[in-house]
C-alpha cells in the first residue's frame, strides 16, 4: 500500500489514522509561525547532531543525501557546503538508511526508524521514496517497517526495481525497544525484505534467514546482484546472529561459519568491494550485557572467497571501547579492495588488507556512516555531522553549515534578562548557548543535559551525563566549575539527571537520582530529601517540577512508571500514580498551574496502551490525587511535555509530540495542530515565555524553534508542501 501527499496536515492525519485517531486542523487566518533558533552548525566544530545514513550519486560527485538519525533528509549539491532540508513533508524524520538509485540520482529510498539501538534510536514509519530529488514522496511498507527501524536499503544494480531492506527493532536497552515508544507495530518481523515493484509492497525474506532477530547489515554483489550477504546482530548475542548469504536473489540463505566466531556475537556491520566483490570485510562486535557495557570490538574479518572462509584481521584492535552495540560501520575503496575503514568510536584505516591499521579519525568521534562519492572522496557521518576526506581520513574538512540535525535534551532554558539568549544540552555536543541568528557555542562537552538560569541571568548551571556533574557559573556563562557537593556519585541515574530552579527563590534547587537532593544554597552544597521513589532496580528520576506559587508542591516522576509528589517540600512523599509509560531517559512532563500548585498537567511519551485507557495527557487539580484524561483528539503519537498559558481563561495547552505542537484554547477538548511547518522531529521540552508572548521548543533531531503566542480566535496557518 503506498501513499501520495502534499500538504503536513494530510500527513498528521496518515500518521494518526494509521493508529487509529484522527487528527483535527482548522483553517488558515494567520502566517507561518515558527522560525528555525538553530543550531546548524554549532560554532565551535563546526558540528551538527548525529548523521545516521549517507548515499551519494553515481553521477554527479558533488551531489549526497544524508539522513539525520532525528533529523530528516537533506540534500547537497555541492559537496556539503550547503544543505537544504528535503523530507520536512514525511511523517518522521528519524532516518536510518538511504538508498539512491544506480542510474538516476533523483531516485531515492528512505529506510525510516534509526538502526543503532540508543534509548533515542527512534521507531520508523515505512519506506518513502521520492523520484524527483525530494520535492515530492510517497510512503510505502507501513505494515512491514512501522514501529521498527531500516538499517539498511540496497538496490539491484540490473534491476532497480528489485531493492532489499534489512530492518530492526527500535531502541536497545533498559527495556528493550524503549524508543518504538509502545508502538502498535513495534514487536512485528524484522529481518530482510525484498521488493520487485521499487519499494511499492515487501514480503519478508525466510528460508534460512531469522525473521524475529535484527538484521544489522546487508550487501549486494555489484556484478552477480543475485548474490546478497545479510548481516544479523541481536546486540545481546542472539545464538542465530552471523552472516548470511544467498546466491538466488534472496530466496534462499546459508549462514556462513568458516573462521568467524560461533557464540557471543551482538552487532554485525558487512562491506563488499566493488572492484573485487569476492571480497567482504565485516565487524563482529561482543555481546553487550544488559546495561549496554562490555560490547566492545569482537574483530575484524576479512574473506577472498564470497564468504566460504574468513580470517582475523588483528590489527584493527578495540576501536568500539565499549559500544560496538551503537558505533559499527564498515567501508572499502570503490577503487582499491585493500583499502577500507572501520569505524566506531574511531575511525581506522588499512591500505593493506588489514595488515595494519591506522586512526584517522575526523574531527568529531563516533563514528556510523562511511560513504565514497563519484569522485572517489571519502564522506563520514558522525555524531557531529559529516565530514570529508580527499585522502583517505589523512585530513577532514567539516560539511555541516546548515546542516541542522541537532538532538536535544529536556532542560532547555531562556535567559530571563537577555531573550535572544537560549541555553540547552545537546546529544555527544555538550551544552550550548545560543550566541547569535541560528549560531550556538559550547560551554561544557559530553553529553548536554538539563539547564538552568536564575531571575538574574547570572547564576547559569549546565551538566553533563552521569550522576552529580552539574556545573555552575557565576558570571552568566563566562565560566564553570562543579556544584554537586554532597549527591552521591553512586545514586542511579537517568543518564542526564534532571534539576530545577525555584522561580521564587533563587539559591532554592532540585536534582532528581533515584532519590530527590535539596539545595538551599544555589547549588554550593545538597542534602537528599527523599528515599528512593522508584521501584528499584537500575530505575531512576525522569522528569521533577517545583510549583511555581508554592515550593512545597514537588513533583516527580520515575522512568518506571511513578509519579511521586510531596506537599511539604520533601518531608513526606506519596506515590500518586504507578505504570504511567514513557521514555526512560530525560523528560520535562510536568506543567503546574502559575497560580495554583495542585493544579498540573502530565505528559505521557507513549502511544497509547492500556495505561488509563490510552491516556497520552492528563490533568490533576488535586495534586495529582485523581487525573482526567485531556488527550481528546490529539493523534495517537507519544506527548513528550506540556506547557500552560495562564494568561487567558481557560488556560490555553500546549504540547509537544512526535508529530509537532498542538494547541487547545479550551482546557484540551479540542486540540488543533499549531504550526504546521515544524519538522516532524520529537518535541522534547518546551518553555513559555509568557512575557515576550512566545514559546520555545527543543526537538530531538532539529534543534530549537520559537513562535509568538496567538490570541485565542488566531488559528496558525496550516503549510502546504
Amino acid at each position: 500500500m503506498s501513499t501520495c501527499f502534499t500538504k503536513r496536515s494530510i500527513l498528521a492525519r496518515i500518521a494518526a489514522l494509521a493508529v487509529g485517531v484522527a487528527v483535527i486542523h482548522g483553517s488558515a487566518t494567520a502566517q507561518e509561525l515558527w522560525t528555525d533558533l538553530g543550531p546548524a552548525p554549532i560554532s565551535n566544530g563546526p558540528y551538527t547532531g548525529r548523521v545516521a545514513a549517507i548515499a551519494t550519486s553515481r553521477q554527479r560527485p558533488d551531489t549526497w543525501y544524508v539522513g539525520g538519525a532525528d533529523g530528516g533528509v537533506f540534500k547537497t549539491d555541492n559537496a556539503g557546503l550547503s544543505w537544504r532540508a528535503i523530507g520536512d513533508s514525511l511523517p518522521t524524520t528519524a532516518t536510518g538508511a538511504l538508498c539512491v538509485h544506480p542510474s538516476d540520482d533523483k531516485i531515492l529510498w528512505v529506510g525510516t526508524g534509526e538502526a543503532n539501538f540508543a534509548h533515542h534510536s527512534r521507531y520508523g514509519l515505512g519506506i518513502a521514496k521520492t523520484i524527483d530529488g525530494g520535492v515530492s514522496w510517497r510512503m510505502h511498507g507501513h505494515a512491514a517497517f512501522a514501529g521498527r527501524c531500516v538499517s539498511r536499503i540496497v538496490v539491484d544494480p540490473k534491476q532497480p526495481n528489485t531493492l532489499f531492506v534489512a530492518s530492526t527493532p527500535a531502541g536497545g536497552f533498559l527495556p528493550a525497544k524503549s524508543a518504538a515508544r509502545n508502538h502498535p507495530l513495534r514487536d512485528g518481523a524484522v529481518g530482510i525484505h525484498r521488493s520487485t515493484d521499487g519499494g511499492e509492497t515487501w514480503t519478508l525474506v525466510g528460508n534460512g534467514l531469522p525473521t524475529d532477530v535484527a538484521a544489522t547489515d546487508l550487501v549486494i554483489d555489484p556484478l552477480t546482484p543475485t548474490t546478497l550477504y545479510a548481516a544479523f546482530g541481536d546486540i545481546f548475542g542472539e545464538a542465530r546472529n552471523g552472516i548470511y548469504k544467498s546466491t538466488d536473489g534472496g530466496t534462499s540463505w546459508t549462514k556462513l561459519s568458516t573462521g568467524l566466531p560461533t557464540s557471543g556475537i551482538g552487532r554485525v556491520s558487512l562491506a563488499i568491494a566493488a572492484s573485487r566483490p569476492a571480497r567482504l570485510v565485516a565487524i563482529l562486535v561482543n555481546a553487550a550485557s544488559a546495561d549496554g557495557a562490555s560490547a566492545s570490538t569482537r574483530g575484524v574479518y576479512l574473506s577472498d572467497d564470497g564468504g566460504a572462509t574468513w580470517t582475523q584481521r588483528t590489527a584493527a584492535g578495540n576501536f568500539q571501547s565499549t559500544y560496538g552495540w551503537y558505533l559499527s560501520v564498515v567501508g572499502i575503496d570503490p577503487r582499491n579492495p585493500d583499502a577500507f575503514l572501520v569505524g566506531g568510536l574511531t575511525l581506522r584505516r588499512t591500505t593493506n588488507a588489514g595488515a595494519a591499521f591506522s586512526t584517522v579519525t575526523p574531527p568529531h568521534v563516533d563514528i556510523h556512516a562511511i560513504e565514497f562519492d563519484a569522485a572517489g572522496r571519502l564522506v563520514c557521518g558522525n555524531d557531529g555531522g559529516v565530514h570529508l576526506s580527499s585522502n583517505l581520513g589523512t585530513s577532514w574538512s567539516a560539511r555541516n553549515d546548515g546542516l541542522g540535525l541537532v538532538q536535544l535534551y529536556a532542560g532547555m532554558s531562556i535567559d530571563p534578562v537577555r531573550t535572544d539568549l537560549v541555553w540547552g544540552g545537546f546529544q555527544d555536543n555538550g551544552s550550548c548557548r545560543r550566541v547569535g541568528p541560528r549560531t550556538w557555542s559550547s560551554v561544557l562537552g559530553g553529553d548536554g543535559g538539563y539547564t538552568g538560569v536564575d531571575a538574574t541571568g547570572q547564576r547559569v548551571f549546565v551538566e553533563s551525563q552521569g550522576t552529580g556533574n552539574l556545573y555552575r557559573s557565576l558570571n552568566g556563562g563566562g565560566s564553570f566549575s562543579r556544584a554537586s557537593s554532597g549527591i552521591s556519585s553512586g545514586d542511579r541515574n537517568c543518564f542526564l539527571p534532571p534539576f530545577e530552579l525555584d522561580p521564587n527563590n533563587a539559591s532554592r534547587m532540585i536534582y532528581g537520582t533515584h532519590r530527590v537532593y535539596l539545595s538551599n544554597d544555589g547549588g554550593t552544597s545538597w542534602a537528599p530529601i527523599s528515599g528512593d521513589l522508584t521501584n528499584g532496580g537500575s530505575a531512576a528520576i525522569h522528569g521533577l517540577a517545583i510549583a511555581p506559587s508554592d515550593g512545597r508542591f514537588l513533583y516527580v516522576k520515575t522512568n518506571d512508571g511513578n509519579v511521586q509528589v510531596s506537599e511539604d517540600g520533601g518531608g513526606t512523599w506519596t506515590r500518586r500514580l504507578s505504570g504511567v509509560p514513557g521514555w526512560v531517559r530525560t523528560t520535562r512532563p510536568f506543567a503546574i498551574d502559575p497560580n495554583d500548585p495542585r493544579h498540573v498537567w502530565l505528559a505521557v511519551g507513549s502511544f497509547a496502551t492500556g495505561f488509563m485507557g490510552g491516556a497520552r495527557l492528563l490533568e490533576s487539580t488535586d495534586a495529582g490525587r485523581t487525573w482526567l484524561d485531556r488527550s481528546s483528539n490529539l493523534p495517537n503519537v507519544p506527548v513528550h511535555c506540556v506547557a500552560v498559558d495562564v494568561r487567558q481563561a481557560p488556560a490555553v495547552l500546549y504540547v509537544g509530540t512526535d508529530q509537532g505542537v498542538f494547541r487547545s484554547v479550551d482546557a484540551g477538548a479540542i486540540f488543533m495542530l499549531f504550526g504546521s511547518e515544524l519538522p516532524n522531529a520529537p518535541v522534547i521540552d518546551m518553555r513559555l515565555d509568557s512575557a515576550n508572548s512566545r514559546i520555545l521548543v527543543a526537538t530531538q533531531g532539529r534543534g530549537v524553534h520559537v513562535a509568538r503566542l496567538l490570541a485565542r480566535d488566531e488559528v496558525p496557518t496550516q503549510k502546504t508542501r
